[in-house]
């Protein structure tokens, strides 16, 4: 395994890290702690969860992640050889996000933000939570593939200093070590590090954003203040919903794979991609390498990625995907990356 820092700190979080988004939705607990056990033994030490998972977010099945973290670090108490990263849910006011968490009441305040934070600790079995992160932005913007800015009032907004004041109580109190913010735009990352100038509040480490060879949208305004600021990413969905991975390839649906069980994925589902998808696929093996393997190691090589988020469904996947970080993109594959990229850029963004 390598290991890289988390943004401006001193931890140090394995390149390859553990999503785990399917854990009481596609995976029994039983499975999770498999998953858990065997990634140790490769050397991950990032894992990665959020008080919504599993995904679709349910409100019977909300927080059942975080439980089988927390029956994991109970049974095992390995607490100290894992980098523990949770999310706390943003507004619920758009069409696809929850609303049965806390009844609706997400903004990013000091009420909603404890009371996740408590819940979450609780869960997880821990008294504190290595990486806290905002899973996405409290105000109204374009995310999650939106392509258009909604130019829309938001009167009730939560302003990013108020909401890094009761982050900074958190870190004090020991309950958070660092902080971070996911699914954000340029714009954001400056007012939070702006913010953390200007009134000496805690400044973020990192953004969890999405980013693959399908979406590669980091690089055009994200990845300057990854390099001028130490904000590192840590890339999630680094296979696109698997689309990366081939098994998708001509419209095919595999009995219980994400796409199939899950309707609610539309990101990656348009004529661009499966085109594109196909070509890269196709690539993967002209050089005699597995096609997810291709695209997450080439996550792995990019200078601002912190961490590559990985998800599994089954033990032989996610040994599959671990072992990505042994592969070497070579400058040839990556400029003929870079050629396909240049002929369909981001067709899932």
């Amino acid at each position: 395994m390598q290991y890289r820092k988390l943004g401006h700190t001193d931890l140090e979080v394995s390149l390859i890290g553990l999503g785990t988004m399917t854990w009481g939705e596609q995976n029994s607990e039983a499975e999770a702690h498999q998953q858990l056990d065997f990634a140790l033994e490769q050397g991950v030490t990032l894992v990665d969860t959020a008080e919504m998972y599993p995904v679709p977010p349910k409100a019977e099945t909300q927080g059942r992640t975080e439980s089988y973290i927390g029956s994991w670090l109970a049974k095992t108490k390995r607490r100290h050889d894992i980098i523990l990263a949770s999310k706390v849910t943003g507004p619920s006011d758009k069409p696809q996000r929850p609303k049965h968490i806390r009844d609706g009441h997400t903004r990013l305040d000091r009420k909603n933000l404890t009371a996740a934070l408590e819940s979450s600790l609780k869960r997880l079995q821990t008294d504190y939570l290595d990486l806290y992160q905002l899973h996405w932005p409290d105000r109204n913007t374009n995310i999650f593939g939106d392509m258009v800015y909604p130019w829309a009032g938001e009167p009730d907004t939560v302003p990013i200093e108020e909401t890094l004041a009761v982050l900074q109580d958190f870190i004090r109190q020991g309950k958070v070590r660092h902080i971070g913010v996911s699914n954000e735009t340029p714009w954001g990352v400056a007012k939070f590090l702006q913010h953390a100038e200007t009134s000496q509040l805690p400044r973020i480490a990192c953004i969890q954003n999405a980013y693959n060879l399908l979406n590669r949208q980091y690089e055009t305004g994200l990845s300057e203040f990854s390099h001028r600021e130490k904000i590192g990413l840590l890339a999630y969905s680094p296979l696109a919903m698997g689309i990366l991975s081939g098994k998708y390839l001509a419209s095919a649906r595999p009995e219980g794979s994400r796409l199939t069980v899950f309707g609610r994925f539309t990101r990656y589902s348009n004529p661009q991609v499966d085109a594109i998808a196909a070509d890269y696929i196709a690539l993967a093996r002209e050089y005699d390498m597995k096609p997810a393997q291709m695209a997450l190691a080439w996550v792995n090589q990019r200078p601002f990625v912190n961490s590559n988020l990985i998800g599994a469904t089954s033990l032989a996947q996610l040994q599959e995907n671990i072992a990505s970080v042994h592969l070497t993109i070579s400058p040839e594959l990556e400029a003929a990356i870079d050629q396909l990229h240049a002929r369909q850029p981001n067709p899932a963004p």
